[in-house]
C-alpha cells in the first residue's frame, strides 16, 4: 500500500473498511428506483431481457458517472446502466455483443481507464463504494478476468506501481441507481469525472482471451 493510501486509511478508517455482516445496516425495504426504459445515448433498453446473443458484464472502477461513459462509447456495447453491487460498490452494467467486442476488450478498458492499485478510493473519491471490482457473470468471464488481473498486476509492478487491489467476485444482485444517475455525463456533459489511468497498457493473455471467445461463440 502506498504512503498516501495508508494515510487515508488512518484518517478515515470507517470509509475504507467494509463492515462485517453483523455491523451492516439493514437493506432498504422500498421498491427499486424507477429508471427510464431507454438508454439516453444508445436508445436501447437499460434493463433485461436483452436481445439474443447479448451478454452482460459488471465492473466497479470509482465514480460510476465516468465509468459508464467509458463503456457506452465502445463499439459493440448494446447498453449500460449504473447501480450498486457487492455491498454498495458503485458499479456499471455493460450489455455487449461478443461478436463485436470481446469480454477481454472490456477488461482492457476497465484496467487502463482507472487506477486499480488504490484500494478503497479512486482519486479524490474515498470510500468502499469507490473500490475496484470485477463481478463475473459466468465461469468463462472469471477465468479471463483472473488472467487479465495477474497480467496487469505484473505489468504495473514492473512499471513501479503498487499491486492491483481489484476484487474479482461472482456477480450478485445489481441494484439500479436513481434515474438521474443513469447516463449522467450525457445529461450533464460538464459533470465531474475523477477517473484516471496509470498509463500502463493492459494485455489480456492470448490463451485466456481465446478460451473465452470459444465459450461464447
Amino acid at each position: 500500500m502506498s504512503s498516501i493510501n495508508r494515510l487515508l486509511t488512518i484518517l478515515n478508517p470507517s470509509k475504507t473498511e467494509i463492515p462485517a455482516p453483523e455491523d451492516a445496516l439493514p437493506g432498504r425495504d422500498a421498491p427499486p428506483f424507477e429508471v427510464a426504459e431507454r438508454h439516453a445515448v444508445l436508445g436501447s433498453s437499460i434493463k433485461p431481457p436483452f436481445p439474443d446473443g447479448i451478454e452482460v458484464a459488471y465492473f466497479a472502477l470509482g465514480c460510476f458517472w465516468g465509468a459508464e461513459r467509458l463503456f457506452w462509447q465502445l463499439e459493440g456495447v448494446h447498453s449500460t446502466a449504473v447501480g450498486y453491487m457487492a455491498g454498495h460498490a458503485e458499479a456499471v452494467l455493460v450489455a455487449f455483443d461478443p461478436a463485436v467486442i470481446s469480454y477481454a476488450e472490456l477488461l482492457k478498458t476497465f484496467f487502463e481507464e482507472h487506477d486499480p492499485t488504490q484500494g478503497m478510493r479512486q482519486g479524490n473519491d474515498l470510500g468502499t463504494q469507490y473500490r475496484s471490482g470485477i463481478y463475473y457473470a459466468s465461469e468463462s468471464q472469471n477465468e479471463v478476468a483472473e488472467a487479465a488481473l495477474r497480467s496487469y498486476d505484473a505489468a504495473l509492478r514492473t512499471a513501479g506501481h503498487d499491486p492491483v487491489t481489484t476484487e474479482v467476485k461472482p456477480a450478485g444482485p445489481f441494484y439500479y441507481a436513481e434515474d438521474y444517475h443513469q447516463q449522467y455525463l450525457h445529461k450533464a456533459p460538464g459533470g465531474y469525472c475523477g477517473l484516471a489511468g496509470t498509463g500502463v497498457a493492459c494485455q489480456v493473455p492470448v490463451g485466456a482471451a481465446a478460451a473465452q471467445r470459444g465459450l461464447t461463440e
